[in-house]
């Protein structure tokens, strides 16, 4: 069944190189658009340009971890070309045909929702946001040894949120001795911060004490550390930001006030592009297997 599936791949970062090898393994015909500056020697894999691609033999398209920007284009690293959503001919692939994407923006969305097409948002899925959530929580880790000038251990660290990468988080930093706190909503998020000994305090009190932090970790993709909690911030304090744009920090604020910020996008494929990319891979072959069964 698998050497049935043709699945397009256009653009991505090295995170992809460990998915395009995994998909090959496993007898699925993979047409790249975007990498000519590679070769492959798998019998699997074939570069095709946009315009050459017969999207009606196509069963799946996976577009890079971004998706695409508000005009359609596609981020690449392994071509000087730029590459666009080739929204009309989306119109061409079969009903069964699946977009699989890492996070979709509007301009992606109606482009499937025009061409009836699924589309999935991989980074959604609780199973690859757990999985990320473990090199995102060591590179996180080395931003905050390298750019602080105290000990990661007895430093006082909140982390904002308490989702997938807030709870690997507070596990990692906890583990190496810091005072972590962290300031989550739900209640059923606070009985569980208290089983793992953690302080906690809730998201609308972070203000009060936020003086207190070495080290303050946003993991909340709106807008948490405004300008109030900024002003009771310590000059010496770092700020890492790891929500998706715009982040969750009034970072013009916060370069005015000499408050340090980094504002840490796509961790997983900057420090460990092998495992995030075998993670991306699995949890695809998975999906693709089972769309196939379903057909």
């Amino acid at each position: 069944m698998k050497n049935r599936l043709k699945v397009l791949i256009i653009g991505g970062d090295n995170r992809y190189l460990e998915v395009i090898d995994k998909l090959a393994a496993n007898e699925i015909r993979v047409f790249l658009a975007g990498f000519e500056q590679l070769s492959f020697e798998n019998s699997f894999i074939s570069h095709r340009e946009i315009i050459e691609v017969d999207f009606s033999k196509i069963d799946a398209i996976l577009l890079p971890v971004a998706g695409t920007d508000s005009e359609g284009n596609i981020e690449t690293t392994y071509t000087d070309k730029q590459l666009k959503l080739p929204k009309q001919r989306l119109h061409e692939t079969p009903e069964h045909c699946v977009i699989y994407t890492g996070i979709a923006n509007d301009y992606l969305e109606n482009a499937a929702k025009t061409a009836n097409r699924k589309l999935i948002r991989l980074f959604t899925r609780d199973d690859i946001a757990i999985y990320n959530s473990i090199p995102t929580a060591e590179a996180t880790l080395k931003l905050a040894i390298e750019e602080t000038d105290v000990t990661i251990h007895g430093s006082n660290i909140i982390i904002i949120g308490f989702g997938r990468i807030g709870i690997t988080l507070a596990r990692v930093f906890a583990a190496l001795g810091a005072n972590v706190t962290v300031a989550a909503r739900k209640s059923a998020h606070f009985a569980r911060i208290n089983e793992m000994g953690i302080n906690s305090i809730a998201t609308e009190k972070i203000d009060k004490v936020i003086s207190g932090m070495d080290i303050c970790i946003n993991t909340v993709p709106h807008l948490i550390i405004d300008t109030n909690i900024i002003d009771n911030m310590e000059a010496s304090s770092l700020i890492i930001d790891l929500a998706s744009k715009p982040g969750g920090t009034d970072f013009d604020y916060a370069e005015k006030k000499g408050v340090k910020t980094i504002h840490a996008l796509g961790l997983p494929g900057k420090t460990a592009p092998r495992t995030a990319g075998e993670i991306i891979g699995g949890v695809l072959l998975e999906l693709l297997e089972d769309s196939m069964q379903r057909t």
